[in-house]
């Protein structure tokens, strides 16, 4: 009995402890109007693949512009499950045209409020590339193009950042 009791208060606090992990993450970050999208991600551990690709691709002084930008960022997470080399391949000088063509794939001018994203449910968002993406809403989480939103609405000084599971392809 003291082993079944021990074994259901494990459980409990292992499922709170995953609830507040998860909660966390979907929280709405504080605002942050006195840092761009690049200082913002400049300071977040989990976007320093995007800056390296934002860096590569000299796209850094476009997005310290005046904006508004909004930007669906994909974690070191997302850029590591891209095919083997894939990456790499892509920061090579000779491939610049095509990871700009990538990253402003992640990237359109004005702000859009994940607010704003849910009321678009099911329609094309035209990105800076050119190219249409797909807004989505399953199971109450906000997608593009296939990437789940996963931190949204990080407020900047030129616009919104909201944080993505996946590595849109164009």
């Amino acid at each position: 009995m003291k082993h079944k009791k021990g074994l259901i208060l494990v459980t409990v606090l292992m499922v709170a402890v995953i609830l507040q992990s998860s909660m966390c993450l979907m929280a709405k970050p504080r605002a942050n109007k006195d840092m761009d999208i690049v200082e913002i991600a400049q300071q977040n551990q989990d976007l320093t693949t995007l800056v390296k690709a934002l860096e590569s691709a000299g796209l850094v002084d476009d997005l310290k512009g005046a904006g508004p930008f909004t930007v669906f960022a994909p974690t070191d997470n997302a850029f590591k499950n891209l095919p083997s080399g894939t990456l790499e391949d892509l920061l090579k000088p000779e491939n610049k045209d095509k990871l700009v063509d990538i990253l402003n794939y992640h990237m359109k001018t004005g702000k859009v409020s994940s607010e704003e994203a849910l009321k678009l449910n099911g329609q094309d968002i035209v990105m800076l590339n050119g190219k249409p993406a797909k807004i989505e809403v399953r199971d109450g989480n906000l997608y593009i193009d296939g990437a789940k939103v996963i931190v949204a609405d990080i407020q900047a000084k030129n616009g919104v950042i909201h944080i993505i599971d996946a590595v849109m392809l164009p």
